[in-house]
């Protein structure tokens, strides 16, 4: 009986609402974003540190105001989440953090980030001046517009070549008008 040495690839769907999963094989490390409690980000991260798990806990810079002094507080880009590389093999080592939920994935099976991206992500956020979250939106989306010319209009969210549009209808005259926006400048409508 012949043995085998080579490692057994986990069956992971290939995409899931438009997100493509990677092949992931239990031996060979990978990016992987941990859902933590809420603001527990940072606890989780030094008992990476402290486990010796290669992680990643992009911060931004916020000023709070309140009624007598300022604060500056470091906060993650992230709320909620870390990113982690490991091979699933060693994934106890995460899971058994307290203030860890789960592994992200699909299907109860977690999936890896495209290494690539966290590359981009961990040498580029250091570098930005300005990084700060952003309510998630695509193309299709209904939203607001908070600043510039149409500030406080809605209207659905398209990209053309590169930059973002915002389509404003007039529903009375049943017309529409296509306007270049900032991605500051526009909210998500629940």
């Amino acid at each position: 009986m012949a043995s085998s040495t080579s490692t057994i690839a986990t069956s992971q769907p290939t995409s899931y609402a438009g997100i493509a999963a990677l092949p992931v094989s239990k031996a060979e490390p990978h990016w992987y974003a941990v859902h933590t409690c809420a603001n527990h980000e940072k606890r989780v991260a030094s008992q990476l540190a402290e486990r010796e798990v290669e992680h990643f806990l992009p911060l931004y810079h916020s000023v709070r105001r309140w009624s007598d002094r300022r604060v500056e507080l470091e906060q993650p880009l992230f709320p909620g989440y870390i990113f982690v590389r490991l091979d699933l093999s060693s994934r106890l080592r995460v899971l058994q953090i307290p203030s860890v939920v789960r592994l992200v994935g699909f299907g109860g099976l977690p999936v890896a980030l495209p290494d690539e991206e966290m590359e981009i992500m961990r040498t580029g956020l250091p570098k930005s001046l300005r990084a700060e979250p952003h309510p998630f939106m695509t193309a299709g989306r209904r939203v607001r517009i908070t600043g510039g010319a149409f500030a406080g209009l809605e209207g659905i969210l398209k990209k053309k070549k590169g930059s973002l549009r915002a389509v404003v209808s007039l529903n009375l005259i049943q017309r529409s008008v296509a306007v270049d926006v900032d991605v500051a400048d526009v909210a998500p409508v629940f």
